[in-house]
C-alpha cells in the first residue's frame, strides 16, 4: 500500500474495476477512527442491493458511515477532528445525484464548495470516482453533460490530489505518487 502520510489520494477506475474493494482495502492500513462517506442514494431495488452490500462489507472495519448525497463539503466538515482517515464512495455517483436533483447546470455549487474544501483538509482523505471519459460520446445531452462535468471534475481531484491510483481490472496503477 502507498504510504499515509498523503493527505488526497484520489482512486479512479471504470465500472467494476475494483477502486471502492481497493480504497476500502488501503483505508484499513490506518489505525484509529476510519470514517465512510457513502454517496448513493437507493432509487430502486438494485440500487438498495448494491447499497446493503456496501454496508455489510465495511460495517466490522469503519467507525463510522456518514450518507450524504448533496452536499458532500457539508458532510467532510463534520468528520471529527480525531479521524484517521476518511473515505468517500463515490463522487461520480454524487455528480449524479446532483444532475438527477438539481437539473442541467454550467457550475455546480456543491462541486466548488467540495473543491475548496479539498484545499485544506485536516485528515486524509481517500475519494472513488469513476473514469468515464475512454468510452464513446454519449449519444443525448444529459449524458454528455454528466461525462463532461465528470471529467472536469476528475480533473480537479487528479490536481489536487498528493496520489492518483487507476484500477484496471482490480489492479491498482500508480499514476501520481
Amino acid at each position: 500500500m502507498p504510504g499515509k502520510n498523503n493527505k488526497i489520494t484520489l482512486i479512479i477506475g471504470g465500472a467494476r474495476s475494483g477502486k471502492s474493494s481497493y480504497a476500502e482495502k488501503l483505508a484499513l492500513t490506518y489505525r484509529g477512527k476510519r470514517i465512510y462517506v457513502a454517496t448513493a442514494e437507493a432509487f430502486d431495488a438494485e440500487m438498495q442491493k448494491r447499497i446493503a452490500c456496501h454496508k455489510e462489507r465495511r460495517k466490522d472495519y469503519f467507525s463510522q458511515t456518514i450518507e450524504e448525497p448533496l452536499n458532500l463539503a457539508q458532510a467532510l466538515h463534520s468528520v471529527p477532528a480525531d479521524a484517521a482517515i476518511v473515505l468517500v464512495d463515490c463522487v461520480t455517483v454524487w455528480l449524479g445525484n446532483l444532475l438527477f436533483h438539481k437539473g442541467l447546470q454550467d457550475k455546480y455549487s456543491e462541486i466548488t464548495a467540495l473543491l475548496e474544501f479539498l484545499e485544506a483538509p485536516e485528515v486524509p482523505i481517500i475519494i472513488v470516482s469513476n473514469e468515464v471519459g475512454q468510452g464513446i460520446v454519449p449519444g443525448d445531452e444529459e449524458s454528455r453533460h454528466f461525462r463532461d462535468q465528470a471529467g472536469w471534475l476528475n480533473q480537479a481531484l487528479a490536481a489536487k490530489a498528493d496520489r492518483v491510483i487507476w484500477t484496471v481490472a482490480g489492479i491498482p496503477v500508480p499514476i501520481k505518487e
